[in-house]
């Protein structure tokens, strides 16, 4: 039956692709997509659960589609991802609104679950996370000159604050014949950046043989029509001297590499099951950028981790202030329920938050220094349209990855449309982000 359906995506790039893959069976089942929920059969919340804010953002989202469900201008409401998959029971039992739930495991389910609670059944389905990744179609929410491309499922890290492994099962590779024939459909539909994302791409293909393959499928990816090609969570331990040459090699490869951190303490790192340290960590660094000039280097710093006194988080500024790392996302640790770091000593939440606080101060410094360094210079910039605010364009460079950084708004005397690539002589800054003009001759 052709039922209304409306998709809120909550969290991560990775969860909004198994919505986008949600939406296609939908779709291909005949049922009808709708961007409100007001008036629809049905809602699908697909939550996010790795951290307790992002519960509570996910309950926000599905208490909203319970007032439209009150109001009889919604009829039933299920709920998806990692939030259910890591509060089983919880969520059927404290939001009785909902009427189906389904875990990690279980998108491929989605039709039947509609249907069964559209008839007046319940759905509570949770299949095994560690099968082999489930190959869909998707429906793009990203704008049509953007994609992600994911390449793998689950983790093998097991870092001692983070609930993942549990949530989304041990790490599987999808075959390189899907991740190519995906990337090629995308290409096929315009897409200019191809974003390569994994809670590790480091690890691709190592489940297959114990060696690492992301050199190999980047030199396919860079094969196809994609202008740009980005790369989110390279794990430090895995960054090897063949995957640097293709990084530096390879024109469309974005030199902006997202290597989550979290901490240098050696004592700290260990604690988190954190491989390598801090001597190993510089080298690292140190390496890339004598190999790779102007890489920007993105990282994700936790402030506040078990073992972390005042000493060690003076080693840790000290650390963010020579390597001068141009971006970070910064969180004040949050002891979550199932990690074995939630059991270890800590600060208290307040002065975690103070430390977090402190650290995004020295980012704004570094990233300021940089912006300024880059006046005069002209950028590649791709165009995302033009800011009523500012009543001016805007873009990113190769140092800007979507929703996550910052954009740079330029001036032209012309139109240019979203998805066109354009230089941009920078002029200025404006809240820590770029400001400049059209370059053409």
């Amino acid at each position: 039956m052709a039922y209304k359906l409306h998709f809120i995506s909550l969290g991560c790039a990775k969860n909004m692709v198994n919505c986008e893959q949600m939406m296609a069976l939908c779709r291909d089942a005949g049922m009808e997509l709708c961007p409100s929920p007001e008036g629809c059969d049905a809602a699908v919340v697909n939550t996010c659960g790795f951290l307790s804010s992002a519960n509570e953002e996910a309950i926000e989202n599905i208490l909203a589609m319970a007032e439209l469900k009150k109001a009889g201008k919604l009829k039933k409401i299920l709920v998806t991802g990692c939030m259910t998959q890591r509060y089983q029971g919880e969520v059927a039992k404290e939001l009785p609104e909902v009427d189906g739930i389904l875990g990690t495991g279980s998108y491929k389910g989605i039709v039947d679950a509609v249907e069964t609670v559209m008839a007046g059944g319940t759905v509570s389905r949770f299949d095994d996370i560690n099968a082999p990744v489930d190959e869909f179609g998707r429906v793009l929410t990203t704008p049509g000159h953007y994609a992600f491309l994911r390449i793998a499922e689950g983790c093998d890290n097991w870092c001692a604050f983070c609930i993942i492994p549990k949530l989304r099962g041990k790490y599987r590779s999808r075959t390189m014949e899907h991740v190519l024939a995906e990337a090629r459909q995308l290409a096929d539909s315009g897409v200019k950046e191809l974003i390569v994302i994994a809670q590790d791409i480091t690890r691709y293909g190592m489940d297959w043989d114990g060696k690492p393959h992301l050199a190999d499928l980047l030199e396919e990816l860079c094969k196809l029509d994609f202008h740009w090609i980005r790369l989110h969570y390279l794990y430090p331990e895995w960054i090897d001297d063949r995957l640097i040459d293709v990084i530096a090699r390879e024109d469309k490869i974005l030199k902006y590499l997202d290597i989550p951190l979290q901490h240098c303490n050696d004592k700290i790192l260990k604690k988190m099951n954190r491989r390598g340290d801090k001597k190993y960590l510089c080298a690292l660094l140190d390496k890339l950028r004598e190999r790779i000039p102007g890489l920007v280097l993105r990282t994700s710093i936790i402030a506040g981790l078990p073992g972390e006194g005042e000493e060690e988080f003076d080693e840790l500024c000290d650390f963010l202030r020579e390597q001068k790392l141009l971006r970070a996302g910064v969180f004040p640790y949050s002891p979550e329920e199932g990690t074995r770091a939630a059991k270890m000593e800590r600060v208290d939440s307040d002065e975690a938050a103070r430390r977090a606080e402190r650290i995004v101060d020295i980012q704004s410094e570094i990233i300021d220094a940089w912006n300024d360094e880059r006046q005069g210079d002209v950028m590649e910039v791709l165009c995302e349209g033009f800011d009523g605010q500012s009543m001016l364009f805007v873009g990113r460079s190769y140092a800007e990855s979507p929703d996550i950084d910052g954009r740079i708004y330029f001036s032209a005397p012309r139109d240019v449309a979203a998805g066109e690539f354009v230089p941009v002589r920078i002029t200025g800054a404006m809240d820590g982000e770029l400001t400049g003009e059209l370059a053409e001759e």
